[in-house]
């Protein structure tokens, strides 16, 4: 096991009598102090927090490439990183896989794949977050939904490169995956 220097003891030792001492533990809380002492020393050797707690496996992290069927394995990283960037570029109006402008079309595996034509594959997504279509994909709406082609008036597109796409459409193929129904489920869950 790896030994952490002791700059990391110091700071959690006075994290933990500083919460001691906010807690207000007198001599009727004295048995919970070795409890509370344990998990705070259990969270800062484990470095435990919301990232590292879920590490998904291969099978999970398997999304559809493209129309021809090809899959790919979507690293950590680009888990991470789709999760960040969909939640600042288009969690506003897409929260849980919904969407708010119109709640008949959400992010769900079904209503991808019966688009026109299917938004069921990284690269179809990326196509899409490009120079985004209507449902039926007659009309180009780059100038409603935020896109690369609309980065102008949508700022937020302006930095995203090709690689932060990708993992964006990964992130909303692979959330069917982790949250089940409940991603483009809309008002019953959210």
């Amino acid at each position: 096991m790896l030994q952490r220097p002791n700059g990391k003891k110091k700071i959690m030792n006075s994290i933990i009598l500083t919460l001691i001492k906010l807690l207000g533990f007198g001599p009727s809380k004295l048995p919970l102090i070795p409890s509370f002492i344990f998990v705070i020393s259990f969270l800062f050797a484990n470095n435990i927090n919301g990232v590292d707690a879920l590490e998904l496996d291969d099978d999970t992290r398997t999304v559809t490439l493209d129309a021809n069927g090809n899959n790919v394995i979507i690293t950590s990283e680009q888990v991470k990183r789709g999760k960040r960037l969909f939640n600042n570029a288009c969690g506003t109006c897409h929260v849980g896989g919904l969407t708010k402008t119109n709640p008949n079309v959400g992010l769900d595996t079904e209503s991808l794949s019966l688009a026109t034509p299917p938004r069921d594959s990284i690269t179809s997504l990326v196509s899409y977050l490009k120079e985004p279509m209507t449902y039926d994909g007659l009309d180009s709406i780059s100038e409603l939904h935020p896109s690369i082609k609309s980065a102008d008036i949508f700022p937020k597109m302006r930095s995203l490169t090709d690689e932060d796409l990708f993992a964006i459409a990964g992130h909303i193929l692979l959330q069917p995956k982790v949250v089940n129904e409940k991603w483009g489920g809309g008002k019953i869950y959210y």
